[in-house]
C-alpha cells in the first residue's frame, strides 16, 4: 500500500496545473495562419520544396498562383495594408529628428556660421545683377524688334505669293477602295 502525505499531494497538484503544454504548430505557407498537430496538408513541389497549407482552399490558390496580398482574409493583405499592430506606429509617431551642425575638414565650426550669415547679401547682389543683365537682353531684343520693322517698311508690303488650286480627278470621290 502507498500513503501519501497530503503535504506532498498539494506540491505536486500545484506543479503539474503551472507547467502547460507546448504544442508544436506550423505556418500555413499561403495565409501564414497557424496549423496544429494532425491538420493540414504537406505538397512537394518538383524542385523539392515543401509547402504546408492548412485548408484545401489554401492550396488550391496557391496553385493557382493567386497572390495572398490581394485577399483580404491572408496575413499577407494585412501586412501589406499596415492592419493591427497599432503600438509601432505610435512608436514611430514619436520619433522626431532635428538638425546638428558640424564643422566641416578645413573649416571651424565658426568660420561655417560666418559664411552662412553672409550668403543672404551674396544671394540678394547675385539676384540683383542677374535682373539687370535680363533688362539689358530684352532692351536689346526690342531694338532688334524695332530695326526689323523699320527694314519691313522701307521695302514695302510684301508680295502675297498665290496658290493656283488644282482641279479634283473626276470620278465618284472615293479614296483606294
Amino acid at each position: 500500500m502507498l500513503s501519501f502525505s497530503s503535504s506532498s499531494l498539494s506540491l505536486s497538484l500545484s506543479l503539474s496545473l503551472s507547467v502547460r503544454m507546448v504544442i508544436k504548430t506550423e505556418l500555413c505557407a499561403y495565409t501564414e495562419g497557424r496549423i496544429y498537430p494532425g491538420r493540414g496538408m504537406r505538397y512537394v513541389a518538383r524542385d523539392g520544396k515543401v509547402h504546408i497549407f492548412g485548408s484545401a482552399k489554401a492550396r488550391r490558390l496557391h496553385n493557382q498562383r493567386i497572390k495572398p496580398v490581394k485577399l483580404r482574409w491572408t496575413q499577407a493583405w494585412r501586412r501589406h495594408n499596415k492592419k493591427g499592430k497599432v503600438e509601432e506606429s505610435a512608436k514611430k509617431r514619436a520619433r522626431r529628428t532635428f538638425k546638428v551642425q558640424k564643422a566641416i575638414v578645413g573649416l571651424s565650426l565658426e568660420d561655417f556660421q560666418r559664411k552662412k550669415a553672409r550668403r543672404p547679401e551674396l544671394r540678394a547682389a547675385a539676384k540683383e545683377a542677374a535682373t539687370k543683365e535680363a533688362k539689358v537682353k530684352a532692351e536689346k531684343k526690342a531694338a532688334q524688334a524695332a530695326k526689323a520693322k523699320a527694314a519691313m517698311k522701307s521695302t514695302g508690303p510684301a508680295q502675297k505669293q498665290q496658290f493656283s488650286k488644282q482641279a479634283k480627278p473626276a470620278g465618284k470621290g472615293g479614296g483606294k477602295r
